[in-house]
C-alpha cells in the first residue's frame, strides 16, 4: 500500500465505513431528509426564476441584514434551501446531496438540521454585526451589504463539512475547507465569504461542546462516579 493510499485510508476510512453500510443496504432511503432537501431546493429555484414566483420566494426565504430580526429568524429555516440566482443551481444541489447525505447517514437527520441551521444562523447574525462594525473594521461590512441576500445552503454545507471532518478525524479535510474559506475572503472580500467564516466559527464551538460532553462521562467513569445521562 502506497503512502498516499495509507493516508487516504486514515483520513477517510472511518467516514467511508460509516456511510457505506447504510447506503448499500438502504440506498436513497438511508437519507430521506437529504432527498427531500434536494427536491425542495430544486423546486424553490424553479419558482424563484418565474415572474409569478420570484416575489413569493423572496418573501418566505430571502434573508437580508436590513430585515427586522424577527422576520429574518422567521425566514431562516427556508432560506437554507434557496440557492443564489447568480450561481449554477446544480452546484448547490450537488453540495446538498453529498454533504447533507453523508451527514444524515452519520449523524441522523435532526442533528444534521441542527448543525445546518446553527451555521446558517451564525452567518445571518454576523451580517448584522458586521454592518454595525462598519467597513473600517477587519470584521466589518459596508452598509450596502444590508441589501444582499444571505448565502443560502452554502454556509450550512461548509459547517457540516467541518463538523464531519472533526467528528470522524478527517482533520486535514476539515482544515482544507477552513483554509479555502479564508482564501475566499482574502481574494474576494464579500458578504458570502465572511458568512462562511462565521458559520465555521459557530460549528467549531459545537465541536468543542460535543468534545466536552463526550469527555465528561469518560473522566467520571475513571473516578468511579456514574456518567451523567443526557
Amino acid at each position: 500500500m502506497t503512502t498516499l493510499a495509507r493516508w487516504a485510508r486514515a483520513e477517510w476510512g472511518p467516514l467511508y465505513l460509516a456511510v457505506r453500510g447504510p447506503l448499500v443496504r438502504r440506498r436513497w432511503r438511508a437519507a430521506p431528509m437529504t432527498v427531500g432537501a434536494v427536491g425542495l431546493t430544486a423546486v424553490l429555484h424553479i419558482v424563484h426564476n418565474q415572474s409569478w414566483g420570484f416575489r413569493f420566494v423572496e418573501d418566505v426565504g430571502a434573508v437580508r441584514a436590513e430585515d427586522p430580526l424577527w422576520l429574518a429568524l422567521l425566514r431562516t429555516p427556508l432560506s437554507l434551501f434557496v440557492p443564489a440566482l447568480d450561481l449554477p443551481v446544480w452546484g448547490a444541489l450537488a453540495q446538498i446531496l453529498l454533504v447533507f447525505g453523508i451527514a444524515e447517514i452519520c449523524l441522523g437527520w435532526w442533528r444534521t438540521l441542527v448543525i445546518a441551521y446553527v451555521a446558517t444562523l451564525a452567518g445571518t447574525l454576523y451580517a448584522r454585526v458586521g454592518i454595525w462594525l462598519g467597513p473600517d473594521s477587519p470584521l466589518g461590512l459596508p452598509a450596502s451589504d444590508a441589501l444582499v441576500v444571505d448565502t443560502g445552503p452554502s454556509a450550512a454545507v461548509v459547517g457540516l463539512a467541518v463538523f464531519l471532518g472533526w467528528r470522524y478525524r478527517a482533520y486535514v479535510t476539515a482544515g482544507v475547507v477552513i483554509v479555502a474559506m479564508v482564501v475566499e475572503v482574502l481574494l474576494k472580500d464579500n458578504l458570502a465569504g465572511k458568512e462562511h467564516l462565521a458559520a465555521i466559527a459557530a460549528v467549531l464551538v459545537l465541536c468543542a461542546v460535543s468534545a466536552r460532553r463526550h469527555r465528561r462521562p469518560t473522566s467520571m467513569a475513571g473516578s468511579g462516579l456514574p456518567p451523567i445521562r443526557s
